[in-house]
């Protein structure tokens, strides 16, 4: 049996080793267009301030334990160009600009997302990057020298705060533009309000409503020109999303969603037999909205890989899907969020009700107790919980991560008051905040 996989990052690998453990002496080749194998992209903002020490840091796997240890054929520098789903073959070109052709009985795509370039005019210029890759970030490292002062980035989701944060901590100055009206789409206005005193606090000059129209400078960047106006920039990241890199797939009859995103079923199978995908490439079945959603989290893509592997290997291994939990700093802050807002709730056609809260992260007589701002979103009819957002220096993520396994197992508001969870001065109150939430059940 060859199994062939597309992607050296968490969803291919994950499969690969599920597909080698579980199937002895398995033929497995893996595709990766760039050099490098199996690193933790969401530290990469870390490495820009010294807080991760390298890039290496970030790699799990290198490409030599995947061939020496594991026997994987793990291939660098193959660009897939085309999928031949009759002959069962992929073909592409490698950096060396020779073609290749490989064969296979079962294929994952697992070729992730690349990040978004909004803006056409002048993105050519020196000086311009984008953070999702060892390489970008590298190429970031290396122009992030003492001559530069201002720095701005475009998009206030998590990556874009994440740098901000860092590249603030570089000792530079730091433009946000956000094109909305707040910064993290996932949260309500009240709660990235939040963000945006945080931001003022930290000197960070944001922008809100403001669209990068181009990019002048002679030969580097230079200037970023918006609806407003010029604005002198030294620098500027690109942070304001990604796109499923599926353009490859073009004729092979895969059924994508709008988005570029594979359409795949609970078993990570595609529209075409024996082959499969997972990670930020493809479509995830979300459990509050009841329908296929693209989140694309490190998290997911590895849990897909891995359910994708046991599959490939003829296990039965449906993956039950996601709520959409996840978590950031921004310099004294957590965000944690999981489920939907009250703004997706609106759109969705959900009859809701929400509730808000602040409350000490641990009991409020212990010292160094701190305020956490949460709101929850529940189904009007029965409570069933729909979401939470919660922001606060401290305790966020216990919350979040507590509401995220109630809200997998579809519990009520007032289930919460039942959980039999630890307390003791320094971690907790003798009701936890999301209890108290339940306990308060008052309207917005």
């Amino acid at each position: 049996m060859k199994y062939v996989i597309i992607g050296g990052d968490a969803a291919g690998m994950s499969a690969a080793m599920e597909i080698y453990r579980n199937v002895p002496g398995a033929e497995i080749t893996s595709l990766e267009r760039g050099f490098i194998y199996s690193y933790g992209q969401c530290g990469l903002p870390y490495v820009v301030d010294g807080r991760i020490s390298s890039t290496k840091r970030l790699i799990a796997r290198d490409v030599e334990t995947f061939r020496d240890k594991y026997g994987i054929d793990a291939r660098v520098g193959h660009e897939v160009e085309r999928i031949d789903v009759d002959k069962q073959l992929v073909l592409g070109t490698q950096a060396s600009g020779e073609p290749f052709e490989i064969a296979y009985d079962k294929l994952l795509i697992a070729t992730g997302a690349d990040p978004t370039m909004p803006v056409k005019k002048g993105a050519d210029l020196a000086g311009i990057h984008t953070v999702k890759t060892i390489p970008q970030l590298e190429d970031l490292l290396s122009d992030l020298t003492s001559d530069i002062e201002q720095v701005t980035i475009m998009g206030g989701g998590y990556i874009g705060l994440e740098m901000a944060e860092t590249i603030h901590a570089c000792g530079k100055k730091v433009r946000l533009i956000q094109r909305g009206s707040h910064v993290t789409k996932i949260l309500d206005a009240e709660l990235a309000q939040h963000i945006h005193d945080e931001a003022k606090k930290q000197d960070i000059e944001l922008l809100l409503n403001t669209t990068v129209q181009a990019f002048e400078g002679n030969g580097r960047v230079e200037r970023v020109i918006t609806e407003t106006g010029a604005l002198d920039t030294d620098l500027v990241i690109v942070a304001t999303g990604i796109k499923p890199n599926t353009q490859f797939l073009e004729g092979a009859g895969i059924v994508l969603a709008k988005n570029g995103a594979v359409i795949v079923n609970r078993h990570l199978e595609t529209s075409v037999e024996n082959i499969y995908a997972a990670g930020d490439c493809a479509m995830h079945f979300n459990i509050v909205k009841e329908r296929l959603d693209y989140i694309p989290l490190g998290t997911t893509a590895n849990k897909q890989g891995r359910l994708a592997g046991l599959n490939m290997a003829g296990k039965f291994a449906p993956f039950r899907g996601i709520v959409g939990t996840s978590i950031m700093k921004f310099f004294n802050l957590s965000v944690g969020t999981t489920g939907i807002n009250e703004h997706m709730a609106k759109e969705l056609g959900f009859e809701y009700e929400a509730f808000k809260l602040s409350a000490r992260h641990i009991a409020g007589y212990y010292p160094g107790a701190q305020r956490l701002y949460i709101k929850i979103v529940v189904r009007k009819r029965d409570q069933q919980l729909l979401g939470a957002q919660i922001v606060g220096p401290a305790g966020v993520d216990k919350r979040i991560d507590v509401f995220a396994t109630a809200l997998y197992n579809k519990m009520t508001l007032p289930d919460l008051l039942d959980l039999d969870l630890a307390y003791a001065p320094p971690y907790n109150g003798v009701w936890d905040p999301l209890q108290q939430a339940a306990r308060m059940n008052g309207r917005l």
